[in-house]
């Protein structure tokens, strides 16, 4: 399962930062989602809308995976996000939890170009 929750953890991100957020949610988001986002409310449907309109304002944005490490129902998956070409982005840290496939958890943490001595994704990459 660990693989299979890794590939689902990236294909989730990959289609949510390419605009389809809806197949995001509706491929790999299982029942009684919750997120630790604290712009929005913990629902599925309050992240999904952030999600879509900021797909909207961004239709360019990149996400390129570094790494994703998987164990048991936990998956963590490190990216450099650029929300406009030209910008310098973000290192990001998706924490997903799974539950008989499907994501029922996931919490995230970013860290801006200017909010670091060197790129992390730099660094790690």
């Amino acid at each position: 399962m660990t693989n299979s929750n890794r590939d689902a953890a990236i294909s989730f991100l990959e289609l949510a930062a390419s605009g389809k957020v809806s197949e995001a949610y509706s491929r790999f988001v299982g029942a009684g989602f919750r997120h630790h986002n604290p712009f929005f409310e913990g629902s599925a449907e309050a992240l999904m809308a952030g999600m879509e309109e900021n797909a909207r304002q961004n239709p360019s944005k990149v996400l390129e995976v570094k790494r994703a490490v998987a164990e048991g129902e936990l998956v963590v998956v490190h990216s450099h996000v650029r929300q406009k070409p030209g910008d310098l982005g973000a290192a990001v840290v998706h924490i997903f939890r799974f539950e008989k496939g499907c994501i029922v958890e996931l919490g995230s943490r970013a860290a801006g170009a200017r909010q670091v001595a060197e790129p992390v994704w730099d660094v790690l990459g």
